[in-house]
C-alpha cells in the first residue's frame, strides 16, 4: 500500500509539472515583439493539429506563421534541451558520484568548444552545410567522450574517479588547443561568433532538427528511468554494488556514451548552454530525495519548464533585443540555488 501511495504521489507531481509546462508554452507563445492573445494562439494551434496541410503553407495568415514557424519551434526545442540537460546532469552526478558534476564536467564542453572554434576560425567542416558549426561541435563532444572512456580504461578498469580525472585532463587539453587557434587566427568577427555561440540560443530552431533530436532525448530519458536501480547503486559505490551482485563498470560506460550523445545533439542545435545540468538535479533532489525513480522524471520536466521560461524572458527583458540565454540562466539559477541550499537540509549519494 505504501508503494502505491508513493507512486501515486509521483504520478500526481508529474501531472502538475506537465500542467506547468503547458502553461509555460502558451505564455511563451503570447510574448515577444508582437503580443498575441491566448484565444488566437489556441485557435492557431488547434487548427494546424486538426488539418493535414504542411506547417510551411503560406496561406494561413500571420498569426499561424508567428506561432508555428517562429515561436513554437524554439519553445519546443528549449523544452527538449532543458529535459535533456537536466537528465544528463542527474546521470553524470551518479556516474562520477560527485555533486558538482554536470553534462560538461567530463570534457564534453571543451570538446564541443574545440569543434566549434575549429569550424569558425579554420573553416573545418564547411562541406557539412550551413549547420557545420553545430555539427563540428557535436563531433568534438562525442569524440572527447570516447577518449575519456579509452583513457579511463588504461592500466585497469575505469571507475568514477578515473573518469573524472580523465575528463579534467582532456578538458584542459581541448581548452589549450582552442586558445591556440584563437590566438593565431586573429579574426575579430570569428571571435565574436564564438563568444555568441558559447552563450547559447534557440533562435535557429527548425522543425526538421527537432524531429531528430526529440525522439533521442525522450527515449534516453525513459531508458535512464528504467535504470533507476543501477543509478541508485552508483551512489553507494562500486564495493557496495558488488556485494549486491552488480558490476557497475559496463553500466557506467553505456550511460556516459548515451549522455554524451544527448549533449552532442543539444550543442548542435542550441550552442553551449551550461548550468542547467548542475542546478536542476540539485533543486529537484532537495524536493524529492535521491531515489532516481522519482528524481529522473521530475528533473526532466523541471528542466524543460526552466528553459522554456528562461527563453521567454530572454525575448522580453531587453526590448527589440534577445539576451543570450546562458547569461540569464546564470543570473537566475545561482541565487535560487544558494537560497535553497540555505533553507533546506540536503544530502547526496548514500546519505
Amino acid at each position: 500500500m505504501s508503494n502505491f501511495f508513493r507512486e501515486s504521489r509521483l504520478f500526481l507531481l508529474c501531472l502538475v509539472l506537465l500542467g506547468f509546462l503547458i502553461s509555460a508554452f502558451f505564455w511563451s507563445l503570447s510574448i515577444g515583439t508582437v503580443k498575441l492573445p491566448l484565444e488566437k494562439i489556441y485557435l492557431a494551434v488547434v487548427e494546424q493539429l486538426l488539418t493535414n496541410t504542411p506547417i510551411e503553407s503560406m496561406d494561413k495568415g500571420p498569426i499561424h506563421d508567428i506561432v508555428w514557424l517562429l515561436r513554437l519551434p524554439r519553445i519546443v526545442l528549449s523544452a527538449i534541451v532543458g529535459c535533456g540537460l537536466a537528465t544528463c546532469g542527474v546521470i553524470m552526478q551518479a556516474i562520477v558520484k560527485n555533486p558538482l558534476a554536470d553534462p560538461y564536467i567530463l570534457g564534453i564542453s571543451s570538446g564541443a568548444s574545440l569543434g566549434a572554434t575549429s569550424a569558425i576560425l579554420l573553416g573545418i567542416g564547411m562541406n557539412f552545410g550551413e549547420n557545420f558549426i553545430g555539427i563540428c561541435a557535436f563531433i568534438g563532444a562525442f569524440a572527447i567522450s570516447l577518449a575519456v572512456l579509452f583513457i579511463s580504461n588504461l592500466g585497469g578498469r575505469s571507475n568514477s574517479m578515473k573518469l573524472l580525472l580523465a575528463g579534467m585532463a582532456l578538458s584542459a587539453v581541448c581548452g589549450a588547443f582552442s586558445s591556440f587557434i584563437v590566438y593565431f587566427a586573429n579574426n575579430k568577427e570569428g571571435m565574436q561568433t564564438i563568444s555568441y555561440w558559447m552563450m547559447g540560443s534557440f533562435a535557429g530552431a527548425r522543425w526538421n532538427n527537432i524531429f531528430v533530436i526529440a525522439p533521442i532525448v525522450i527515449f534516453s530519458v525513459f531508458f535512464f528511468w528504467s535504470q533507476s536501480r543501477i543509478l541508485n547503486l552508483m551512489l553507494l559505490g562500486d564495493e557496495s554494488a558488488l556485494t549486491l551482485g552488480t558490476d557497475l563498470h559496463i553500466y557506467r560506460q553505456i550511460y556516459l556514451l548515451i549522455s554524451s550523445l544527448i549533449v552532442g545533439f543539444v550543442v548542435y542545435s542550441a550552442g553551449m548552454i551550461g548550468f542547467v545540468g548542475l542546478i536542476v538535479p540539485h533543486v529537484v533532489r532537495m524536493l524529492v530525495g535521491t531515489d532516481h525513480k522519482k528524481l529522473l522524471p521530475v528533473a526532466a520536466l523541471t528542466g524543460a519548464i526552466f528553459l522554456v521560461i528562461a527563453d521567454g524572458l530572454c525575448r522580453i527583458i531587453i526590448p527589440r533585443t534577445e539576451l543570450p540565454i546562458g547569461i540569464l540562466i546564470s543570473l537566475i539559477g545561482a541565487p535560487c540555488f544558494v537560497y535553497l541550499m540555505i533553507k533546506r537540509s540536503y544530502g547526496f549519494g548514500g546519505n
